[in-house]
């Protein structure tokens, strides 16, 4: 299923999908919301909101929202958002706890927090991959 909202989607439309409750359109509105906030305090509400969701794609979208949301809005509610985080690194399910590992690295990199659970020499092996590929390539970071 491609995402089920428009292009220019309100908060209308994603009340009204979060609404509806259908888990194959459900599990594209923490990404939309947190890709292009319309506004970052609601973005991350309803990031908080679907984060406890009992569909396991919905639930692991909505804690990679945080690491969007880290990225562009360079700021979140981190003791309401850390401890979400931090439960989906040890979530029973594979693919939010890889969600959550993701948001865990943007929170990191944008944010300069650790999110306790996470490995943050990740980070710091991501960093020396891509500064080993610039200079590959004759690039440095600008």
């Amino acid at each position: 299923m491609a995402n089920p909202l428009p292009d220019q989607w309100t908060e209308k439309d994603v009340e009204e999908a979060i609404a509806r409750d259908v888990p194959d359109e459900l599990l594209y509105v923490p990404i939309s919301v947190s890709m292009y906030p319309p506004d970052c305090a609601w973005a991350q509400e309803i990031c908080i909101r679907l984060s406890a969701h009992s569909h396991f794609n919905v639930r692991g979208n909505a804690i990679l929202g945080f690491g969007h949301l880290a990225r562009t809005c360079r700021e979140l509610d981190l003791p309401r958002v850390q401890p979400i985080v931090e439960a989906g690194l040890a979530d029973p399910h594979e693919f939010v706890r890889g969600q959550a590992e993701s948001a865990a690295m943007d929170i990191h990199i944008y944010l300069g927090v650790a999110v306790a659970g996470y490995d943050t020499e990740h980070t710091e092996r991501r960093n020396q991959a891509i500064d080993e590929l610039l200079a590959k390539h004759g690039r440095s970071k600008a």
